[in-house]
């Protein structure tokens, strides 16, 4: 006997065959009463009741005592079927042994010869919740992992792009969850012994882990973060980067070779101090005498030029020469004795000055070094007088060294910013000099650093010079300005009252 046209191989009883062979649990109920008519073999076994145990129980009798899980609400899910055509929904039943068993259940209503029925067929779905279960609680854990720690953790590709970052890892690099994170150079430089790497040569060297440092670049100092990166195992193309701020171990580092830079520098600056008082003492007798010289080449010239054998015209511009150079002497002389003085044990400068006059004196040397870059000077001096307590002739030489930096900066730059502006004020107790140029401006402090970048000089120009406006306690800066260019200045203390 066929029963499906379409199938004409298969019978009845093969149908009854396939019932009885599938692991799918079946019940079959009686659409007007619910009772059980039939259960196939898997829903014997799963519920442990034959067929003949299973047709007079009862929905409370195999299912669970939870309240959700009543014979009435049974009953009405089963009409639904019979109402609807079908009806998927969980039940637990309960087993002859009492084991509660969790069941995805689909119920449907089938026309058999006798009439109406619902085929419930459902099948144990206890693993499945367990391992949803996991899932949920791994979920959890990883959710935990990514926005409430503050591990440092990157999930990159073969190629360097980040694919996923904690969210202390998005705050450090500065980057917006929201949008596509990009490849990792994008945030900062990653380092391998000391020196700039690429992501291809240290994930080369992740067999399979390996150490590795980034600097995230940050508004000013770079955030220093160390670390490890590995291959992530069965996760295809992936690699894990864990890391950790080291930030302050790394700036401690470069505060320690700081420190050390100005150990080696103060040794410098002694055996400088050494060399300037051996020298201070040696140039005393030579200059003492070049004075004399030029004292007895003047009377010299007088005696010619008052028996005549020297003309007026000649005897002027002679006179003029010696006389100018004389007044060198004289300076080079005064400049030695501060030098001695200042090498020593100068530790309190009772010397009162005006700090205009200062300024006057050097402008002769100022403005002779400025016309030859083509660098215009401009004075802006305080209305009323700035008397302060230093050292003159020194801090005349701290005002040239910072001058003559500014018109070495400005000279190389266009002609039309080629001026420099020279100032005294009052602020509070201090008396003020600044210099202002137009260059290029500060790549860092000066002050920071014990040796010049230039690539002719001394290079202890304006170390000397914070040495000098420091020991006279005062203070002497750096900076950037705002419209461009460098501000030098330093300021001394206000001598008010007796000295």
């Amino acid at each position: 006997m066929q029963v499906d046209p379409r199938a004409p191989e298969l019978v009845a009883g093969d149908f009854v065959a396939m019932m009885h062979a599938s692991r799918t649990c079946v019940l079959v109920h009686d659409a007007d009463t619910k009772r059980i008519l039939w259960a196939n073999p898997a829903a014997s076994e799963l519920l442990g009741w034959s067929v003949s145990e299973l047709r007079p129980l009862k929905a409370n009798d195999m299912s669970s005592s939870a309240q959700q899980y009543d014979r009435v609400i049974g009953r009405a899910l089963l009409q639904e079927a019979v109402d609807k055509g079908t009806c998927r929904y969980e039940w637990h039943y309960r087993s002859r042994s009492g084991r509660v068993i969790p069941t995805d259940v689909v119920a449907a209503r089938v026309e058999l010869a006798q009439g109406p029925a619902v085929m419930v067929q459902f099948r144990d779905i206890e693993r499945e919740q367990e391992i949803e279960q996991r899932l949920r609680l791994t979920t959890s854990y990883v959710d935990a992992l990514a926005h409430h720690t503050a591990t440092v953790a990157l999930v990159l590709d073969g190629t360097g792009l980040v694919q996923f970052a904690t969210d202390t890892a998005l705050a450090l690099l500065g980057a917006d969850p929201a949008d596509e994170l990009g490849p990792l150079a994008r945030y900062g430089t990653l380092r391998l012994g000391g020196r700039a790497s690429t992501w291809d040569e240290i994930r080369d060297r992740a067999d399979p882990v390996t150490a590795v440092r980034l600097a995230v670049r940050g508004d000013a100092d770079p955030v220093w973060l160390e670390g490890s990166l590995e291959r992530l195992r069965d996760a295809g193309d992936a690699w894990l980067m864990i890391l950790h701020d080291v930030s302050g171990r790394v700036h401690e580092e470069v505060r320690r070779e700081r420190e050390l830079q100005r150990e080696n520098y103060l040794a410098r600056y002694t055996a400088m101090g050494d060399m300037a008082m051996a020298i201070a003492h040696e140039l005393g007798q030579p200059l003492a005498a070049a004075g004399n010289f030029l004292g007895g080449a003047t009377r010299h010239a007088e005696a010619l030029a008052a028996a005549g054998e020297l003309s007026a015209k000649a005897a002027e511009p002679l006179a003029f020469g010696i006389g100018s150079a004389v007044r060198q002497i004289d300076r080079a002389s005064t400049i030695v004795g501060a030098v001695r003085a200042f090498v020593g044990h100068l530790e309190h400068v009772r010397q009162v000055t005006e700090l205009g006059e200062i300024l006057a004196e050097c402008l002769y040397f100022v403005r002779l070094r400025a016309d030859a870059a083509g660098v215009e000077v401009v004075v802006r001096e305080h209305p009323d007088p700035v008397p302060v307590r230093c050292e003159r002739v020194l801090t005349g030489q701290v005002l040239l060294n910072l001058c003559f930096n500014a018109i070495d900066e400005l000279a190389a730059c266009p002609p039309a910013d080629r001026r420099m502006v020279l100032t005294t004020t009052v602020e509070g107790d201090e008396g003020v000099l600044t210099v202002d140029d137009q260059g290029r401006g500060l790549p860092h402090d000066p002050f920071a650093q014990s040796f010049t970048a230039k690539e002719r000089g001394s290079g202890i120009g304006l170390a000397l010079s914070y040495r000098i406006i420091t020991r006279q306690h005062g203070r002497i800066w750096a900076q950037r300005r705002p419209e461009g260019g460098s501000r030098f200045g330093f300021a001394l203390p206000l001598a008010r009252g007796n000295p």
